[in-house]
C-alpha cells in the first residue's frame, strides 16, 4: 500500500458492498479512461495521439485525462514552452495498472476477438502470463481462492444484519 496521500484515494463511500473493484472502477472504468491509459503505457502521451487512437470525442476524452490527473493516476509534463504544451505520463498508480491491462487483452483475445489486434512482446517472444501467488509459489485456480471479508458488518453473502448473516 503507497503511503498515506501518496496515489488515488476517495474516502466517499460508494452504495453496495465495500470493496475494492468498485473502488477501482469508480476511478478508471469508464471506458475512455481505460483506453487513455492504454495509450499512455504505449507511449503515446499527447493529446492528439491518445484521441485518435482511442476514438474518443475530444471533450469527453479531454474529461476523462482532467480526472486521471485528479485522481492521481496521470500526471501532465511539459514538453514545450512557447506555446505552452504539456503529455500525459503514468504515475506509478498508473504504471500499476499495466497488470490490468494485460489481464483485459488476454481476456479480449479469447472471449471478444476473432484474431488478436495486437501481440505482447516480452523482448523477442510472446508474453506469457501466468498469476502465481508469492507466498507459497503456486499457480493459484479459481477453486482455491476464497474472500475474507474485512469490512465491519459484512460477510460473503452481504450485508450482516439482526436477520442474519448476508439474509437482510
Amino acid at each position: 500500500m503507497p503511503p498515506a496521500g501518496v496515489g488515488p484515494r476517495r474516502s466517499a463511500p460508494l452504495p453496495g458492498r465495500p470493496c475494492s473493484i468498485a473502488r477501482a472502477l469508480d476511478l478508471i472504468g469508464e471506458k475512455w479512461a481505460l483506453l487513455a491509459i492504454r495509450e499512455i503505457s504505449f507511449g503515446n502521451h499527447r493529446f492528439n495521439e491518445i484521441a485518435r487512437n482511442t476514438g474518443a470525442p475530444r471533450d469527453r476524452l479531454a474529461a476523462r485525462l482532467r480526472s486521471l490527473v485528479e485522481a492521481g493516476i496521470v500526471e501532465q509534463r511539459a514538453y514545450q514552452s512557447s506555446p505552452p504544451r504539456s503529455g500525459y505520463h503514468l504515475t506509478q498508480a498508473g504504471r500499476e495498472l499495466t497488470p490490468v491491462l494485460r489481464a483485459l487483452v488476454t481476456w479480449g483475445d479469447r472471449w471478444v476477438s476473432d484474431r488478436p489486434p495486437a501481440t505482447l512482446m516480452h523482448g523477442d517472444h510472446e508474453l506469457a502470463l501466468g498469476w502465481t501467488c508469492r507466498e507459497c509459489g503456486a499457480e493459484p485456480g479459481p477453486e482455491s481462492v476464497s474472500v475474507r471479508p474485512n469490512a465491519p458488518g459484512w460477510d460473503i453473502h452481504g450485508p450482516v444484519t439482526t436477520a442474519g448473516p448476508g439474509r437482510g
